[in-house]
C-alpha cells in the first residue's frame, strides 16, 4: 500500500508555510499519538520510587472510585502509559499510581502533602525506616520547590515581556500566533516603540456627563511589573460577589435605607419638569433601557429580571404617592376655595334678589304705563317723566332690561301726532328739546341700530324727505344748511349719510348741469357750503363746472370784472394744474393785451387798463403775471428815460415814481424781478439828478467783458479818458470795426426790448442786467460779442 495522505491540521490552516514541523507529527490523529506513545521503551533501569497518597482520616469521606477513575483518564488523555520507575525532569514524584499535573496542582498538591505530613508527624511510621522515609520525602519536595519557583519565574517574566498575564486563564493561542510570526516581547513596532504601559484611565464623578472637566487619575500599572505581583483586578471583580439567595451571604445585614414620602415628594419637586431622557445600551446581546449613567458599564449584574420588576414596582409606588399628594393638594385647595365660593354666590343670591325687587317694581310702573295707553291718558311728558325716573333709579335694570325698547314702544304714537305738519326748512328749530329728551332716554349715542335711530327714521326723517323733495332749491342752500346746523347733534350718522346722497346731491347735479355763466350768477356760493358735508363726492361735479366757466371765458374781455368774482373762489378747490390751464388759457393771453396797448404817460395816465390786470394778480401763477408786468415796465422806463432827458421837474418825477411804486400790487411789491425794475428807474433818476448822461433802459451783458473786447479791437481817440460807454454803444462800435451793420429794426420788439440787427443777425440788448441776447433757431439765446461775429459770419456763409 502506498503511503498514507496527512491529513490537514488547525496549525496548518493557522499559520501555513510557517508551521513547525513539529506540530505536523504531533497534529495527526489521535489513533496515531496513541500509536507513537506505545512505540516507545520505557527505562526500567531506574529506581522504584513510592508516592505517598496521604492519610485517611476517619472525618474524611474520600470516594476512592471517583479518584481512580479520573486518573485513567487523565492517562488516556495523555497518551502515555508509564510503568514502574518512569519519572520525568517535569514530574513531581513517579512510581504507582502514577498523576501527571501541571505547576499549579504540583504546588497545591505538595502544600496538602506538607500539610497532612505535618500533622501525621507524630504518627506516621515512627520506625526507623519511617524515619528515612521521611527524611527523603521531605528532601525531595524541597527540590521541587525550587524547580517551580525556577519555572514559575520564567513563565512570568515571559509573560511580562510577551504574552498577557490573562492568558494563564487560556489555552495561550495568541501568544503561539505571535511567537510564529516573530514577535518575541517588548514593544510594538519595527524599533519596539511602542508603549508597555496601559494608557491611563480617567474617573469621571459619578452622575457627572462627558463635559464635566474634573476628573480623578485612576490608579495606573507602573512597568516594569513586579514578577511576584499580580495585576489588579477589576472593579467589579475585586469586589466580593454577595450570595444574596444563600444565607451566609446575609450573615452580615446592611442598615436599610427608606425613603419617606415627604422626602419622596421633595425630590420630586426639585427635580421640576426635568425631562427624563432614556439612554439604549445596545453593546450587549439585549437591549438595556437606562435613565442615567450611572450603572451604564455594569457588565454582569445580578438577577436583571429581578431587579428591573423591583424597579417597576419602585417606580409604579412613586407615581401612587404622587397622585395622592396632588388629590391631598386639591382637597386642601377646594377646602381653602370654599368660604369664597360660599362669600360670592351668596352675594350674587343677594344681588339677584335685589334685581328680582327692582324689577318687580318696573313691572308695575310699565304695567300703569300701558293701562294709562289705552285709556288715552298718557301724554309725552308724563311718559318720559317716569322713564327718566326708572333710569336714575334702577341704571343696570334699565340696561339690562331693554327698557329703552319699551319706552320707544309708548313713545313712537305720540311723537306721530306731534310731528304731524312740521315744516324743517321753516321752522327748523321746533321740538328740538323734546327730540333731545328722547335721545337721552333711548340711548342714541351707544348703539348703532338704537331706539332712537328708530324713532328719528320713523318720525322725523319723513318730515325732512317730504319739505326738501317739494320745497327746497340747490341754488338758496340756506334754509336746508340751517336746519342741519341746528339738528347737527340729534341727527344719526346713518340719516345724515341718508339726506345728502339721495337729496341733496341729485339736486346738485340738476343746478350744475343747467347752470350758465353768462348770466354772472355765482356759482360757488350754492357749491361751496355743501364742501364741508359732501367733500369729495362733488369731484363729480368739478368737470361740468370746468367746462361752463371755459366756454363763458371765450368771449370774455378784462373789462368784464365779473369773470374774476366767479373764478377767483375756484381757485383752493381745483388742482393746481387744472387751473393754471384756465389761467393760461383764457386769462393771461387777454392781459397781455391789455398791457401792450396800455400807454404810460407822465401826465393824464389812464390807469384802467392797468387796474384790470392788477385784478388778477392774486389768482394767476407769479411767473406769468411777472410777464405781464414786464410789458408795463419797459414801456414804463422808456417814458422814464425820455421825461429825464428833457430837464423836467424832479419833484414832480418822484411823485410820478412814488404813484407807480405804490400801485404795484401787493402779491409783487416783494418779488425780486418788480424790485430790480423799480430800481432801474430810480437809478436813472439818480443820475439825472446828479446832471449825468441817462443810460437808456437795455438788456445788459457784462459790461466789463464788452468793454474789455472793445478796447482789444480800436482805440477811442475822440472820448476822453473816463468817460463811461454804455452797452449800446459798445456794440455799436464793435459793429463798425468787424464791417456789420447795425440798426435796430422797426417796429419789432421782445418782451419789451428793443430788437437790433447785427449783420444778419437779430439781437436784443438787456442794459439792466448788462447782456446780449442773438435770436437763434431755438429761441433768444446769451451770446459775447466774438460769438455774435461768427453768428454773422455763418448767416452770410449761408445765404451764399
Amino acid at each position: 500500500m502506498g503511503k498514507e495522505k496527512r491529513h490537514e491540521t488547525e496549525d496548518d490552516v493557522l499559520y501555513g508555510i510557517f508551521a513547525d514541523t513539529d506540530s505536523d507529527s504531533e497534529g495527526g490523529s489521535h489513533k496515531n499519538k496513541r500509536r507513537k506513545g506505545l512505540s516507545k521503551k520505557q527505562d526500567l533501569t531506574k529506581p522504584l520510587y513510592f508516592v505517598s497518597k496521604g492519610v485517611v482520616m476517619p472525618n474524611h469521606d474520600i470516594d476512592q472510585s471517583s479518584k481512580d477513575k479520573n486518573e485513567n483518564d487523565n492517562q488516556d488523555d495523555d497518551g502515555s502509559m508509564p510503568g514502574v520507575g518512569f519519572s520525568g525532569s517535569s514530574l513531581a514524584r513517579s512510581g504507582f499510581g502514577l498523576k501527571i499535573m501541571n505547576g499549579d496542582e504540583e504546588e497545591e498538591e505538595e502544600e496538602e502533602e506538607e500539610e497532612e505530613v505535618n500533622d501525621t508527624s507524630v504518627d506516621f511510621l515512627p520506625t526507623a525506616f519511617g524515619k528515612q522515609f521521611k527524611q527523603r520525602v521531605l528532601q525531595r519536595r524541597e527540590v521541587n520547590k525550587r524547580s517551580s519557583q525556577v519555572r514559575s519565574g520564567s513563565r512570568e517574566t515571559k509573560d511580562e515581556g510577551s504574552v498577557g498575564i490573562f492568558e494563564k486563564h487560556t489555552k495561550g493561542i495568541g501568544s503561539k500566533l505571535l511567537e510564529k510570526m516573530g514577535y518575541n516581547g517588548g514593544g510594538l513596532g519595527k524599533n519596539a516603540q511602542g508603549i508597555l504601559a496601559p494608557i491611563e484611565a480617567k474617573l469621571r464623578p459619578k452622575n457627572m456627563g462627558m463635559g464635566y472637566e474634573e476628573t480623578v487619575d485612576m490608579p495606573v500599572l507602573q512597568q516594569p511589573l513586579d514578577p511576584n505581583k499580580r495585576l489588579p483586578q477589576s472593579i467589579y471583580e475585586s469586589q466580593p460577589k454577595e450570595k444574596m439567595w444563600s444565607k451566609q451571604g446575609q450573615s452580615k445585614k446592611k442598615k436599610k435605607d427608606y425613603v419617606t414620602a415627604e422626602a419622596l415628594l421633595v425630590k420630586k419637586q426639585e427635580q421640576g419638569l426635568d425631562v427624563v431622557q432614556k439612554v439604549f445600551d445596545m453593546r450587549g446581546p439585549q437591549v438595556r433601557v437606562l435613565t442615567n449613567l450611572e450603572n451604564l458599564n455594569v457588565d454582569d449584574v445580578p438577577m436583571p429580571e429581578l431587579q428591573y420588576n423591583v424597579r417597576l414596582v419602585l417606580d409604579l409606588a412613586e407615581l401612587d404617592i404622587q397622585k395622592l399628594d396632588q388629590l391631598l393638594r386639591n382637597e386642601r385647595e377646594t377646602v381653602v376655595t370654599l368660604p369664597k365660593e360660599k362669600e360670592k354666590l351668596k352675594n350674587d343670591a343677594n344681588r339677584l334678589k335685589k334685581q328680582l325687587d327692582s324689577m318687580e317694581e318696573i313691572v308695575t310702573v310699565v304695567e300703569q304705563l300701558d293701562h294709562d295707553s289705552q285709556t288715552g291718558t298718557l301724554t309725552l311728558d308724563s311718559l318720559a317723566k317716569s322713564f327718566r325716573n326708572l333710569k336714575t333709579r334702577f341704571p343696570d335694570e334699565y340696561t339690562f332690561g331693554s327698557l329703552s325698547t319699551i319706552a320707544c314702544f309708548f313713545a313712537l304714537p305720540l311723537l306721530f301726532t306731534k310731528f304731524h305738519g312740521w315744516d324743517p326748512l321753516k321752522n327748523p328749530e321746533n321740538h328740538l328739546n323734546v327730540v333731545s329728551v328722547w335721545k337721552d332716554l333711548l340711548q342714541g349715542d351707544e348703539i348703532f341700530n338704537s331706539p332712537y335711530t328708530q324713532l328719528f327714521t320713523e318720525v322725523v326723517f319723513p318730515a325732512i324727505r317730504i319739505s326738501i323733495t317739494n320745497t327746497w332749491q340747490a341754488q338758496d342752500p340756506e334754509p336746508l344748511l340751517k336746519f342741519l346746523d341746528s339738528w347737527e347733534k340729534l341727527i344719526p350718522h346713518q340719516a345724515l349719510q341718508t339726506v345728502l346722497d339721495n337729496i341733496v346731491m341729485p339736486k346738485l347735479s340738476a343746478a350744475v348741469n343747467s347752470w350758465d355763466p353768462t348770466k354772472h350768477i355765482a356759482i360757488h356760493r350754492w357749491v361751496h357750503p355743501w364742501i364741508p358735508l359732501l367733500g369729495q363726492k362733488l369731484d363729480t361735479l368739478y368737470p361740468t363746472i370746468r367746462y361752463r366757466l371755459e366756454s363763458s371765458l371765450h368771449v370774455w374781455h378784462p373789462s368784464d370784472v365779473s369773470a374774476y368774482a366767479i373764478l377767483s373762489p375756484w381757485k383752493p378747490v381745483f388742482d393746481p394744474g387744472s387751473w393754471e390751464q384756465i389761467m393760461v388759457r383764457f386769462i393771461v393771453p387777454k392781459l397781455l393785451v391789455v398791457m401792450h396797448e396800455f400807454k404810460v404817460k407822465p401826465v393824464d395816465q389812464k390807469v384802467d387798463q392797468f387796474d384790470w390786470v392788477k385784478t388778477w394778480a392774486g389768482v394767476i401763477p407769479v411767473h406769468h403775471m411777472l410777464h405781464i408786468m414786464d410789458v408795463f415796465f419797459n414801456k414804463w422806463q422808456e417814458v422814464l428815460y425820455q421825461w429825464l432827458c428833457s430837464k423836467p421837474d424832479f419833484q414832480q418825477v418822484n411823485t410820478w415814481f412814488v404813484g407807480w411804486r405804490d400801485r404795484i400790487p401787493a402779491e409783487l411789491s416783494s418779488n425780486e424781478h418788480i424790485r430790480a425794475r423799480l430800481y432801474a428807474g430810480l437809478e436813472m433818476m439818480n443820475q439825472a439828478a446828479e446832471g449825468l448822461d441817462v443810460v437808456q433802459p437795455v438788456v445788459r451783458e457784462n459790461v466789463s467783458y464788452l468793454k474789455a473786447a472793445a478796447t482789444k479791437v480800436q482805440k477811442v481817440d475822440d472820448v476822453g479818458d473816463g468817460v463811461d460807454l454804455s452797452l449800446k454803444e459798445v456794440v455799436e462800435f464793435y459793429a463798425q470795426q468787424k464791417d456789420l451793420l447795425f440798426k435796430p429794426k422797426t417796429g419789432r420788439t421782445w418782451d419789451g426790448h428793443q430788437v437790433y440787427g447785427f449783420g444778419n443777425v437779430g439781437i436784443i440788448i438787456d442794459s439792466v442786467n448788462q447782456k446780449v441776447f442773438a435770436k437763434v433757431e431755438d429761441g433768444w439765446s446769451l451770446v459775447s460779442l466774438e460769438q455774435l461775429v461768427k453768428l454773422a459770419k455763418n448767416s452770410v456763409l449761408k445765404r451764399r
